[in-house]
């Protein structure tokens, strides 16, 4: 049992994952600001919020192509 994944989470190899964590979070803060800071969005900007917070790295993505209402 849990000695089992104490030993899973020793054995990822960290330098390849903790850069893409990094990139993932700066996504997701810019998105969030970006929603914090626009007029308007396509659609509800609480459902913007949840999507980028809930899928990650593609949620901050998808909001960028389709969220933001273009003038």
């Amino acid at each position: 049992g849990g000695k089992l994944k104490m030993e899973q989470l020793a054995n990822i190899n960290w330098a390849l994952i903790a850069p893409l964590l990094i990139v993932q979070a700066i996504l997701a803060i810019v998105a969030l600001i970006d929603i914090a800071r626009i007029h308007a969005t396509n659609g509800p900007k609480w459902v913007w919020v949840l999507v980028v917070l809930v899928i990650n790295t593609i949620g901050p993505i998808v909001y960028f192509i389709f969220g933001r209402k273009t003038s």
